[in-house]
């Protein structure tokens, strides 16, 4: 096995002359010292706005299920009802799939050493509501998935 080692290049580096020389119209030399600049500061501008009518009030939505079928079909669920409330939905975000393995002894004595593997996987996805109203959160509260499914819902 063989390793291999990325050769970086050094940065040339170009040397500026710190003071500028300007002839006039006699025989002397005037030396104008250059200026430097040490940092450049880029600064943000805070916002004023106070909680209101202006400010955005995001619906986060998590849904988790072990199939990732009955998974999308509530997915697809929610997404219609709240279409169907005219509210601004970014998403369905696929969030990694968690997987748990288990690893098991076939065998108590003899065969030891064989072993079997099990997993389970826990899909998820996440949707964001931008700005709901009071019709899209009560229909999405009426709402009715299948089994096997978790929400979590955040305000933000």
């Amino acid at each position: 096995m063989t390793t291999t080692e990325t050769k970086t290049k050094k940065p040339k580096v170009v040397k500026v002359p710190t003071e500028k020389t300007v002839e006039t119209s006699s025989d002397s030399a005037v030396k104008i010292p250059k200026q430097k600049v040490s940092k450049i500061v880029i600064k943000k501008e805070r916002s004023t706005q106070k909680e209101g009518a202006d400010s955005k009030v995001i619906l986060r939505i998590r849904v988790r299920a072990y199939e990732s079928k009955i998974l999308d079909a509530s997915v697809k669920q929610i997404m219609d009802t709240a279409i169907r409330h005219d509210a601004t939905i970014v998403g369905p975000v696929p969030l990694p799939t968690e997987i748990k393995k288990y690893t098991v002894n076939r065998s108590a004595f003899i065969y030891k050493n064989t072993r079997e593997q099990f997993e389970i996987r826990v899909h998820k996805r996440l949707i964001d509501i931008v700005n709901p109203n009071a019709k899209t959160i009560e229909a999405l509260t009426n709402l009715s998935l299948p089994s096997g499914v978790d929400i979590d819902v955040k305000m933000m």
